[in-house]
């Protein structure tokens, strides 16, 4: 039982971690990021949005932008041990810390994605959420508003029909090799990232399982891609 939404924005940032100074976005969307679209509309405890599937509308453009970030973060064990003492540091003063970077951005962005979502407790009314969701994105509700990678990249959203999808941009037509790209963290074991090689086909990416032993390629002809910690 799938869900389709579209989402789309003027600006993206999904940064890559490997670059550690200044953000330089995937080509596409994320996996982990479009759980995060979803999870900005309708989130419940009981519930785990699994992505199936990526459709990119819009070719890939490019953009560059100067931001300002602070060049540190809080110290955890300060906080610690003014969390003891009563007194102390929690935080840092952005005025002092702040830094001027440059980030390269997608922009103009558009994709539908696709997903279910697993039942973890509760009664297995998988009916109701559905309802639910299709309801809060047909109305454009929120529980905060859905942003695409960074919060100041805010997303338009809409559901979608799977039985009219757009057509493919000519610039996305064929098999494109995106590298290695954010799955998701995995949670459920040592809390780690996963990567797995996106390949795009005609603007589609099939997202894979989690868990490699699901995912592992076996290089026949509909295998999915292999998950790496």
């Amino acid at each position: 039982m799938s869900i389709y939404l579209q989402v789309s924005g003027d600006l993206a940032c999904f940064t890559r971690p490997e670059m550690k100074v200044e953000r330089v976005s995937y080509d596409v969307i994320t996996p982990s990021a479009a759980r995060g679209v979803l999870e900005a509309i309708y989130w419940k405890p009981e519930i785990r949005w699994v992505i199936e599937r990526i459709r990119v509308l819009k070719p890939i453009r490019w953009t560059t932008l100067r931001r300002n970030e602070v060049g540190a973060k809080a110290s955890a064990t300060n906080a610690r041990s003014a969390m003891k003492a009563g007194r102390g540091t929690l935080g840092i003063t952005v005025e002092d810390e702040r830094q001027q970077r440059a980030a390269t951005l997608l922009r103009d962005v558009a994709y539908v994605i696709q997903a279910r979502f697993d039942i973890l407790s509760g009664p297995r009314t998988p009916g109701k959420h559905l309802d639910q969701f299709n309801r809060r994105a047909k109305k454009g509700q929120c529980f905060q508003h859905p942003y695409l990678g960074c919060r100041e990249f805010l997303a338009d959203f809409e559901p979608a029909d799977p039985a009219a999808p757009p057509a493919c941009p000519e610039e996305l037509q064929g098999e494109i090799d995106l590298g290695w790209t954010m799955l998701d963290f995995d949670y459920t074991r040592d809390r780690a990232a996963r990567f797995f090689r996106a390949k795009m086909v005609d603007g589609v990416i099939d997202v894979p399982p989690m868990h490699p032993a699901a995912a592992v390629d076996t290089g026949g002809e509909g295998s999915l891609p292999e998950v790496v910690a």
